[in-house]
């Protein structure tokens, strides 16, 4: 199982509607994102900064790198643009963190 971290960034004033949206994610996306091999799937808002912390475990990486050409996964994306950073394809800007410390 590996552990991935990364960072996005939402944009001033979105605190609610971003919380708002994960609360009523589609079920549908639920399930591309448990097929696609992703467990424990955590946000954390620091809203200070709004950088968004992300935490996930993956047991098929492979898996997980179909993700992007999924249209349900580009019609998240599309949905979620206007209230963080992006990149041009609506995917989010997302900064990949290296773990330096695991307790287990």
């Amino acid at each position: 199982m590996k552990r991935v971290a990364f960072r996005m960034k939402l944009n001033k004033g979105c605190e609610a509607e971003y919380e708002r949206r994960h609360s009523e994610i589609w079920p549908e996306l639920q399930n591309l994102l448990k097929q696609k091999s992703i467990s424990e799937y955590s946000i954390f808002l620091d809203k200070e900064t709004l950088f968004l912390f992300g935490y996930m475990k993956i047991s098929d990486p492979k898996l997980m790198d179909e993700l992007p050409a999924h249209p349900l996964m580009q019609k998240w994306w599309d949905y979620m643009k206007d209230i963080m950073e992006t990149n041009a394809d609506s995917s989010p800007v997302v900064k990949p963190l290296e773990e330096v410390f695991y307790l287990a």
